[in-house]
């Protein structure tokens, strides 16, 4: 076991830094001290896949997000009359299913590690237990949660927007309903 005081004096072991590094670069833990990223890390969980590995089916209820520490995961959609549709390649050092973290809803598409793969997931219900621990913390990871939708949602329309202006089959009279859309 790790003497606290040699810990201390000499700082957290180099892949507790890489995975601390890691954290500090995603936008959901952006801007958070070193004290709180390390309470992050202690509640994720290491998962490993293989190549073409499911890691969550589309309809499933979402349990959190994953951050992908090593490899690259595969998003895709299903479609009605073909192959599903890859939405995203998400690479290492980047995450994704964060909506599972606001809302009990069924994914809304499945992921697949693309390469052999680890994964960190932070669930659901360790970010409850960090909300009656910590609410200042889980306030701040609420506050870049809230802020990254929002903007993925702003780039979500923008995409929108494009696609009618080059589909001229797509009438620009018929709204989209937002609420399926989101």
């Amino acid at each position: 076991m790790e003497h606290p005081l040699w810990g201390y004096i000499f700082g957290p072991p180099k892949e507790k830094q890489t995975l601390m590094e890691l954290l500090s670069e995603l936008p959901i833990f952006q801007k958070l001290s070193g004290n709180e990223l390390n309470q992050i890390a202690r509640v994720l969980h290491e998962r490993h896949y293989a190549a073409g590995e499911l890691v969550f089916n589309e309809g499933e209820p979402g349990a959190g997000l994953y951050v992908v520490k090593k490899g690259e995961v595969v998003i895709t959609k299903n479609v009605e009359n073909g192959d599903p549709l890859a939405l995203a390649t998400i690479h290492a050092r980047n995450f994704f299913g964060e909506l599972a973290l606001l809302d009990e809803i069924p994914r809304s598409a499945s992921a697949h590690a693309h390469t052999d793969s680890i994964l960190l997931a932070f669930s659901k219900p360790d970010l409850e237990n960090l909300m009656s621990r910590n609410p200042k913390l889980a306030l701040k990871i609420m506050t870049n949660l809230s802020r990254l939708v929002c903007q993925r949602l702003i780039k979500a329309n923008e995409n929108m927007e494009a696609l009618q202006n080059t589909t001229p089959s797509v009438s620009r009279k018929t709204p989209v309903n937002t609420e399926e859309a989101a």
